[in-house]
């Protein structure tokens, strides 16, 4: 499973202009901040700091003995009623969601969440106060590569009762859409999406979290949220309230400046964005699908969204992952989208003709990778003798077609020009699966070390779908023509 280098840029101060979205991210320095609790009304000091490659996202409770660690997984959220909460061996940490958005929002792979109370900050209800001091303390790429898992079949989550459903579709990029519909006059039906996660940051981030007005009596009531203030939720209301109501609202939040009224939102809020209700779900969505540990690529639409349903959804895409994890590195083909290099390109940069050319376009490039495609037809020529009755692609043309790929790379990081490759050495190849006519093959070829004095060497992977057909470790010289 895994992906195509997104060419997007990560349009933030704190990122480089070449973003390179295949490689892991940390943090450039530590970055801190302090507030309250929306739910348990604690103060707490949040600190994202620096961590190695494949660190993934942890907590620490710093203010607990021992300083104990939990791990960002789905499979340790113990409570999902007003945020999302993980626990680890009788310890906790709620309302995790808007850090880890912010987190993946900012392209960051590893960190370090260090926390000297049960609850993270709520600060304003959204993720940009996170951003912000991420964006403060940069973002720096590791020397480590970046798998990516795409999902190639539709993944789908039903809740009957609260109405939700869920589908993560196969995709060349993690894409959402969320809709939502609370059947309010206020809110009405609204929708949200995000095409890039690189927009996250002007998007996604600034939008709070909210509640209608009956739920804001319930949980004070219950005094669930003994960090609720008015500047950290929108809260909306969607029926007529009395002086009484109001009076009472202002003794609660210590405030003279209460305004409610009916069909708006509480003290007259203006929101950052028309759909900022809906805008806001998607950002819960990426906080909490971040609790799969995998990074994805697929397209998600979500109709009414919750945490509750968002973390199952996760539990089912990584156990998707893990039963499939076998397959990451596999290419994903979209037949529809244009080539990076077509047939007349590769021509001209391959010596290669009839009945050897064995590359038909190239669907990714990078400066470590190269992804082609060879359409396998029942009119090839080796069919005829390999085997009549029984057409069999041979071993050695897969391996061929790998090397001619390999090829298209090398002399690309060449600068181009008149160059020709010559195998030096195959090792390590393995046939597993039998190309037949009608079969697709994804070509794959990943530098294994930096090109030096012309010697090429690559991993190379003949896939069919998401099967694995023939590897190999191929070492090439390149030399110019005429030398």
């Amino acid at each position: 499973m895994a992906s195509s280098t997104e060419n997007n840029i990560y349009s933030t101060a704190a990122m480089s202009a070449t973003f390179n979205p295949d490689k892991q991210h940390t943090l450039k320095s530590a970055a801190t901040i302090s507030g309250t609790g929306l739910h348990t009304g604690v103060m707490a000091d949040l600190t994202l700091s620096p961590a190695p490659p494949g660190f993934g996202f942890q907590f620490q409770r710093i203010d607990l003995p021992n300083k104990p660690i939990i791990k960002a997984d789905c499979d340790l959220v113990s409570d999902t009623s007003r945020g999302t909460t993980l626990e680890s061996n009788g310890t906790r940490v709620s309302t995790v969601e808007h850090v880890l958005a912010a987190l993946v929002g900012m392209g960051i792979d590893n960190c370090l969440i260090e926390i000297n109370g049960p609850e993270m900050p709520i600060m304003d209800g959204s993720s940009e106060p996170f951003v912000q001091i991420i964006e403060e303390a940069g973002v720096i790429e590791q020397d480590a590569a970046k798998v990516w898992y795409s999902i190639d079949q539709n993944i789908f989550h039903y809740d009957e009762t609260k109405r939700v459903e869920m589908v993560a579709m196969p995709a060349m990029d993690y894409q959402i859409t969320t809709l939502i519909d609370f059947n309010s006059p206020v809110l009405g039906t609204q929708h949200a999406g995000l095409k890039h996660i690189s927009d996250f940051k002007e998007k996604i981030a600034p939008c709070r979290t909210f509640c209608f007005l009956h739920e804001l009596e319930m949980l004070l009531d219950n005094n669930l949220i003994k960090g609720g203030d008015v500047n950290n939720a929108i809260v909306v209301v969607d029926k007529p309230v009395d002086a009484k109501e109001t009076e009472r609202l202002k003794k609660i939040f210590k405030k003279d400046d209460i305004v409610v009224n009916s069909e708006g939102y509480l003290n007259n809020l203006e929101l950052r964005f028309p759909n900022e209700p809906a805008r806001h779900k998607l950002l819960d969505i990426v906080g909490d699908l971040a609790l799969i540990g995998y990074p994805i690529k697929t397209r998600i639409i979500a109709n009414r969204p919750g945490h509750s349903t968002n973390v199952e959804f996760a539990k089912k895409i990584k156990q998707y992952i893990k039963k499939n994890r076998h397959t990451k590195g596999v290419p994903v083909y979209d037949p529809t989208q244009p080539p990076i290099y077509d047939y007349q390109y590769i021509e001209k940069t391959l010596p290669h003709r009839f009945p050897f050319a064995l590359v038909d376009k190239i669907i990714e490039l990078s400066d470590t990778h190269i992804v082609g495609i060879k359409n396998v037809t029942y009119n090839e020529w080796f069919f005829q003798g390999h085997f009549p009755g029984n057409p069999v692609m041979p071993g050695v043309l897969q391996i061929e077609a790998l090397a001619q790929c390999g090829g298209i790379l090398a002399i690309n990081l060449s600068g181009g020009g008149q160059y020709d490759t010559y195998f030096i050495k195959i090792d390590n190849t393995k046939f597993k699966q039998m190309v037949r006519p009608g079969d697709t093959m994804l070509l794959k070829m990943e530098l294994s070390a930096p090109i030096r004095r012309g010697i090429c060497e690559m991993k190379g992977t003949v896939y069919v779908g998401n099967k694995v057909c023939a590897e190999g470790d191929l070492v090439a010289q390149i030399i110019k023509r005429g030398s």
